[in-house]
């Protein structure tokens, strides 16, 4: 019975990733139902089918048994690296003109003009974006945003702030180029930024007054497990009223908020990568499943002690993390990885530049060390999931 509770625990990560995926895939989709591209197979899922059926177009849509993702297959899409070269093309032209008759390869997605392949490529991680904003749009207008005077009540003695120069008093104007609208901006602005000097605008006494501080790593609990360094510059600030929202200014500010997030991914990435940040800040679905599970604690505890609504609780905490995730799914796909979207536009650029397709060998092998890039990089991310959450030394317990 406590093994199916935890279990319960962990469905909403199941339903995040399975949304996220398939609204990703319907992006291609749709974008090659655009372009009349023939294809055979829509799935919600992967595995063998539970439900199926044929639409009138001929398409087969079905939902598999594993319900973690789903994919959109073309006709004519059995290649190893998904485009075929040149000799490829002329055999499956003929093969397709004998079955179908001449002018039939039209349909399908390799003979397509090269343009609306990448669009096709491309409305994959645009449907992830397209996502993001309308669910954050979804959560400013449901739940709207606390805003806190940027006006500085308190400097924390010692502190970054302090280090800085900054006085009691002061309002916040910008963090670098970023006009500060509130302190909630600032906050999230300064927490990926544990390290960095940052140039600060602020308004003292009627006076423009230049500062730079740089914000001190706090470890803080993380909602992946273990603890994260958080960049906090020491300073409180009072006056707080929540804003709502209508729907047009919602959509306003669900598109700043994905922007907004996928500028900072990219940024925290980037220190990622050279090595600003340690490596072990990479989750994988173990890390993103486990900040499901705390999620939903955290709603049936509100519900449980607060009075909240378990719906209304569960919503406020899941629409923004289907959000973030969706953005960083976006922004995976379009690295330039084979195997990735971005590994498809690769091959386009190529082919664009050489008026013909790169030779099915190269493609093969460029795909094979993109599978063994990906999945070397989720052993990674996931092992580091993994020690974060104790898992190692649980087991190691249970043998001593």
């Amino acid at each position: 019975m406590a093994f199916l509770q935890n279990a319960l625990f962990y469905a909403p990560f199941v339903l995040v990733i399975t949304v996220i995926i398939t609204i990703h895939e319907l992006g291609h989709f749709f974008a090659a139902r655009a372009f009349s591209v023939a294809i055979d197979r829509f799935s919600i899922g992967f595995g063998r089918a539970i439900v199926s059926w044929t639409d009138r177009a001929g398409i087969e849509w079905r939902i598999g048994w594993l319900p973690l993702g789903g994919y959109v297959r073309f006709a004519g899409d059995a290649n190893a690296a998904s485009v075929p070269d040149q000799g490829d093309l002329e055999a499956m032209r003929a093969e397709i003109r004998a079955r179908e008759g001449v002018g039939a390869e039209r349909r399908y997605l390799h003979f397509k003009p090269l343009w609306q392949r990448a669009l096709i490529v491309l409305a994959g991680p645009a449907a992830n974006f397209l996502l993001a904003i309308a669910l954050f749009a979804l959560f400013f207008g449901l739940f709207g945003q606390p805003m806190t005077s940027t006006r500085i009540d308190q400097v924390v003695p010692g502190g970054a702030a302090a280090k800085a120069g900054f006085h009691s008093g002061d309002v916040l104007l910008k963090a670098d180029s970023k006009p500060l609208q509130s302190f909630e901006d600032l906050q999230f602005y300064v927490q990926y930024r544990a390290g960095v000097p940052i140039d600060f605008t602020v308004e003292r006494a009627g006076r423009v007054v230049r500062l730079v501080a740089r914000p001190a790593a706090v470890q803080q609990k993380s909602p992946f497990g273990g603890s994260q360094a958080i960049g906090m510059l020491g300073l409180t600030a009072r006056g707080g009223v929540l804003k709502r929202y209508g729907p047009i200014s919602s959509l306003v500010m669900g598109a700043r908020k994905t922007w907004e997030v996928t500028s900072t991914t990219v940024y925290y990435l980037e220190r990622i990568v050279t090595g600003q940040v340690a490596a072990d800040q990479l989750h994988s679905f173990v890390g993103i499943a486990h900040a499901s599970g705390d999620i939903t604690r955290q709603a049936v505890a509100a519900a449980r002690d607060d009075g909240v609504n378990l719906f209304v609780a569960t919503g406020f905490f899941l629409i923004q993390l289907t959000g973030f995730l969706s953005v960083s799914v976006g922004l995976l796909n379009l690295m330039p990885i084979p195997v990735l979207d971005g590994g498809h536009l690769l091959f386009y650029a190529y082919e664009w530049v050489a008026r013909r397709p790169a030779r099915a060998s190269v493609q093969a092998a460029g795909y094979r060390v993109g599978l063994a890039l990906l999945v070397g990089l989720m052993l990674f991310a996931t092992w580091n999931d993994l020690q974060r959450l104790h898992v190692f030394r649980f087991f190691g317990s249970l043998f001593s």
